[in-house]
């Protein structure tokens, strides 16, 4: 195996200053006030996966408390870790509890990663701990649903909302990466890797380097092996020929999805997000597509995986 591969891309180019964290720039600016001020309020973080939420409360802490202190004062407990009301009294507290000496006006700062999945004793238990050493610590949540956090902590806290980072920024931080990395690819690879990831960088600079690894040239064939899943050009023939009243030539394109092996989430999936952007398609039309498509995906979740449902799905779209 190359050198290059021996750290994962995701942790090689996770960045460590505020400055570096790409997208959500609104948020980030209020970040950086926070460190101008030296005064770090209790935080929510919230937002989807792979969007750079745990990442920027760790450039946060690295610049407020400097390199030398950094380590020493920031304790980060993730969702892997048990965190039920044991580990707030004992391992929180303790921490809480501990004398370091920082500079004036800095405290110490304890992150809660994917903090939602946290049970609710446990944030009860976590209402008194930060009141009472909130003259040296600091808590910051980071979590994919806010609402999913007790009210009582959510009202000691200011809650920032990261948003889906935009096709831009991600395909910035996978140009920068891709030079780094003296990678081979094409504009075909490129899309597919953006179309994969949906605005979760963490997602798409995996798929860039497992595509880098099990290839050695990123293009959209081999991006949408790696992602296994189907190509959205055939899921746009199949919607096309629906879309003309061919029923037979769709579902002969299914037929070779489905003895290639991908499941029927898979497949509804793709037909969802190639079905929003399908060109030369009216507005009402392509409603009442996403429409149909949004049923199937349902019963599909509920576990009627078929390969009936998928044909009985490009049957209604062929008689809209």
């Amino acid at each position: 195996m190359s050198k290059t591969l021996e750290l994962p891309w995701v942790e090689k180019y996770r960045p460590h200053v505020l400055d570096d964290i790409v997208g959500n720039e609104e948020t980030i600016e209020r970040l950086k006030i926070i460190v101008q001020d030296g005064n770090m309020p209790n935080m929510i973080i919230s937002g989807l996966p792979g969007i750079g939420k745990t990442t920027s409360v760790h450039c946060l802490a690295y610049e407020l408390l400097g390199k030398e202190h950094y380590h020493q004062a920031t304790l980060e407990l993730n969702a892997s870790d048990d965190r039920g009301i044991d580990v707030v009294r004992n391992k929180i507290k303790q921490f809480a509890q501990t004398k370091i000496s920082l500079p004036p006006g800095r405290t110490k700062i304890i992150i809660l990663d994917e903090a939602d999945s946290m049970t609710p004793g446990a944030q009860q238990a976590l209402r008194r701990t930060m009141e009472i050493y909130s003259n040296t610590t600091r808590f910051a949540f980071a979590c994919n649903q806010s609402s999913k956090i007790i009210e009582p902590l959510q009202s000691r806290c200011a809650i920032l909302r990261y948003n889906k980072l935009s096709d831009e920024e991600v395909l910035k931080r996978l140009l920068d990466i891709i030079k780094s990395e003296n990678v081979q690819y094409n504009n075909e690879g490129l899309q597919a890797l953006i179309f994969s990831a949906e605005g979760d960088m963490r997602q798409a600079i995996n798929n860039l380097q497992s595509t880098v690894a099990g290839f050695g040239f990123v293009n959209d064939v081999n991006v949408f092996k790696i992602v296994d899943q189907p190509h959205p050009l055939v899921i746009q023939n199949i919607l096309s020929n629906c879309l003309q009243g061919d029923v037979d030539k769709a579902l002969g394109l299914l037929d070779g999805l489905w003895h290639k092996g991908y499941s029927a989430i898979d497949i509804v999936t793709s037909t969802f997000k190639v079905a929003k952007t399908i060109p030369n398609v009216d507005e009402s039309k392509r409603l009442n597509m996403i429409k149909e498509i949004g049923f199937v995906h349902m019963r599909v979740l509920e576990g009627v995986g078929s390969y009936l449902q998928l044909c009985g799905m490009y049957a209604k779209i062929c008689d809209l």
